[in-house]
């Protein structure tokens, strides 16, 4: 008999971001692994048959986590899971996995990643402000520093990390579960070189000057370091042989950073592509994955690039380190605010022979292996069973 899994998130909607789309992948993995699996949302444009959208009736953007609870307790009492795998902090949970990393991180580093100290400190003093966002957080310490309860599946080594620093979580309630991503996909090549045309009409760059074709993809340009990277891309404009440029890919707001390129020098070493579907396609003709992130608990972007076999440069505040070897398959920086070591990381891959080293190693190490979400279903499978073999009616 199959197993029967529910997943738990606040909205079914794969356009809001990475974390969304993991969930979607984790549960079509799981399927395809012979479970059967529901996803349970508050709100959502989910379609599936096996998407349930329990507070669709309430009106507001976002719905109480109150409301949500008692939608799902509802539930649950009129359908049996096996497991109940939840991203929110619910201790009547089986399986808890925050795709986020923790709230207590989120807020220090979202925090941390403002330039100016006086607004650090405002976004510090005022975290809790939203109400949402403290119960959330209140609801996850508790869960946290409680001897028992569900297990907790850490994306990364630094979400445990985390849980160990911000709770004094039990290290015997953790499971490393190293986040992971759809590996099948493939560029388009038609809509690959329409975009990559894109790409040289806004920069002044001929082809002719072979230029090194950096990608940076998020939502959320401010915490992944977008403002930093454009000013180690001045750096390095002064000492790398082969021009190095930037392609920018996401649906933040691009206004600050056009004009910060513009003041720098360097707009036209820079291209904003805007939203795309696929960053596959753009994965295809570019050389580098590059995300200075001030936080991250794992990166889909950076394991996306290394599935594709581009090396890649982050942060040692990105979780996704943990699939690659620094000096190897890319290159990690202590902090986004450390310029001079991101120009640094920027100027070695300048040198085209050190991106072909960096991408055979990917290949030959098989990393796409670890990176696939299909891992990550055989290592939930193997916790649900260690689970369902503690249950007393198990």
């Amino acid at each position: 008999m199959s197993m029967r899994v529910a997943i738990i998130v606040a909205r079914a909607d794969v356009a809001l971001g990475g974390a969304e789309r993991s969930v979607f992948e984790v549960a079509r993995a799981l399927t395809e692994a012979g479970c059967e699996v529901d996803v349970l949302a508050a709100q959502g444009s989910g379609q599936a048959s096996n998407v349930h959208l329990l507070c669709s009736d309430l009106s507001g953007k976002r719905v109480s986590l109150g409301a949500f609870e008692r939608a799902l307790r509802d539930h649950l009492a009129q359908n049996a899971y096996d497991i109940i795998h939840s991203v929110l902090p619910f201790d009547f949970a089986d399986v808890y996995q925050p795709r986020g990393g923790t709230y207590a991180e989120t807020a220090a580093r979202n925090a941390a990643s403002y330039r100016s100290l006086w607004r650090r400190w405002y976004k510090r003093a005022t975290a809790l402000a939203n109400l949402r966002r403290a119960r959330l957080l209140r609801c996850e310490r508790r869960l946290c520093q409680k001897p028992d309860g569900p297990a907790i599946a850490a994306l990364s080594g630094y979400v445990v990390e985390q849980f160990e620093k911000h709770y004094g979580t039990d290290r015997r309630r953790i499971t490393v579960i190293l986040n992971g991503v759809n590996t099948d996909k493939q560029a388009d090549p038609q809509q690959a070189e329409r975009l990559r045309s894109q790409v040289f009409q806004q920069l002044t760059l001929g082809e002719t000057a072979d230029p090194v074709l950096l990608l940076f993809a998020a939502h959320n340009p401010r915490l992944k370091g977008l403002d930093s990277l454009i000013r180690a891309l001045r750096l390095v404009q002064k000492t790398s042989e082969r021009p190095p440029c930037l392609v920018v890919l996401g649906v933040g707001k691009s206004d600050p950073y056009r004009r910060l390129a513009q003041r720098l020098g360097i707009e036209p070493h820079v291209a904003f592509l805007g939203r795309t579907e696929q960053v596959q396609d753009v994965l295809a003709f570019t050389d580098v994955g590059i995300l200075p992130t001030f936080y991250d608990p794992s990166s889909r972007f950076i394991l996306e690039a290394l599935a594709a076999g581009k090396p890649v440069i982050t942060t040692r505040f990105n979780g996704a380190i943990d699939h690659f070897t620094d000096g190897r398959h890319g290159r990690v920086v202590d902090s986004p605010d450390n310029i001079a070591a991101l120009a640094e990381a920027i100027t070695y891959f300048a040198d085209r022979t050190h991106i072909e080293e960096a991408s055979q190693a990917i290949v030959s190490d098989e990393l796409d292996a670890t990176i696939s979400v299909h891992r990550v279903a055989r290592e939930l499978l193997d916790l649900y069973q260690s689970i369902l073999a503690c249950k007393p009616h198990a």
